[in-house]
């Protein structure tokens, strides 16, 4: 068996893939058990991980985890979670030489190849034949952001933190966002606006806009204290039951398209654009809307640029645990060939 690991700030995957006829790296690994878990729940990720081995007692050959957060020195301190995680530490625990520890956005790269189209839907067909580096962006409980190098014969992910760079507003109502969130924020960065939590910083604003200027109050307004605030806004603002909602979902699909532009261009993706994370697959109807598409392309000169480049929505919420499998499955293709 492989155990693959997909840590993120609200839940954490583990999974058991079976391992038969050899090691091959290019191919889709066959999950023999997959289990959620409520991150939070845990103090520690080795908790979890001692919780999951004590009830399946799995026999693991080998393991990688990607976690959401900065992965140096094969240790994570995880973004929005107070784990510490360490490989070696985990090794020892598995009785192995080894646990890689990606970003998770890096895992999600290596999972892209291994996806059937039925779970990729295309925003953008982009220029025929494009090829070239990828970028890869997800927002979910933050904001992850990667690339993929193309050396010619196969992507190679790298990890970033670009979620975490300066947002930077395009008009008057975003500076005016930008202005809100200063109120409660010694800097902002695009995780606070494109994310979970940058949902509903939206729609906080534009709601005390709305109080500013005395507009009639909604019956329903997002109640903060449940425990997802993000899921009410979309659910409302699909129904048409809020035009607050509607209006946050309309504000952050066109920053998400911006951020998704900026990061296409700064990786110079040619080979396409990829979008993971909860938010996009559950909110596909926005994501369709044009709304995020003319937002990724209004870069100027350089529009030309963005729409020769494809454009395309991960809708397999386990891409990064399939990335991970894979990447342990070449660990062990390179350990043999040495």
């Amino acid at each position: 068996m492989i155990l693959a690991g997909d840590i993120g700030g609200t839940q954490a995957t583990l999974a058991l893939f079976a391992v038969r006829r050899g090691i091959a790296p290019g191919l889709r690994p066959e999950a023999a058990l997959v289990e959620r878990f409520n991150s939070r729940d845990y103090a520690q990720f080795g908790d979890l991980l001692q919780d999951f081995c004590a009830r399946h007692r799995p026999r693991v050959m080998a393991a990688c985890l990607g976690i959401a957060g900065p992965v140096r020195a094969n240790r994570c301190t995880a973004t929005n979670l107070p784990w510490t995680v360490d490989g070696a530490g985990i090794a020892g625990f598995l009785g192995l030489s080894e646990v890689p520890l990606l970003n998770d956005l890096e895992a999600l790269g290596f999972g892209i190849d291994l996806l059937q189209p039925r779970e990729i839907f295309e925003l953008q067909a982009g220029a025929p034949g494009a090829q070239g580096h990828r970028a890869v962006i997800a927002a979910g409980t933050g904001l992850g952001e990667a690339g993929l190098f193309w050396d010619g014969a196969t992507h190679r992910p790298f990890a970033s933190e670009g979620g975490h760079a300066d947002f930077a507003p395009r008009d008057e109502l975003e500076i005016a966002l930008l202005r809100f969130l200063l109120r409660q924020h010694e800097r902002v960065g695009w995780e606070r606006v494109v994310s979970g939590p940058g949902l509903a910083n939206i729609y906080r604003f534009l709601l005390d806009a709305a109080t500013a200027r005395g507009d009639e109050p909604e019956s329903w307004t997002v109640d903060f204290s449940s425990g997802d605030p993000a899921a009410a806004i979309s659910q409302h603002a699909a129904s048409g039951e809020s035009a607050l909602c509607v209006q946050t979902l309309e504000l952050f699909v066109r920053l998400y398209g911006a951020e998704a532009g900026n990061l296409a261009l700064k990786t110079m993706a040619t080979g396409g654009l990829y979008i993971g994370g909860g938010i996009a697959p559950k909110n596909l109807a926005w994501m369709r809307q044009g709304a995020f598409l003319e937002a990724f392309r209004a870069k100027d000169r350089m529009r030309p640029l963005l729409e020769a480049m494809p454009v395309r929505v991960l809708l397999n919420e386990q891409t990064a645990l399939l990335g991970a499998a894979r990447y342990a499955a070449l660990r062990i293709a390179a350990r043999g060939s040495d």
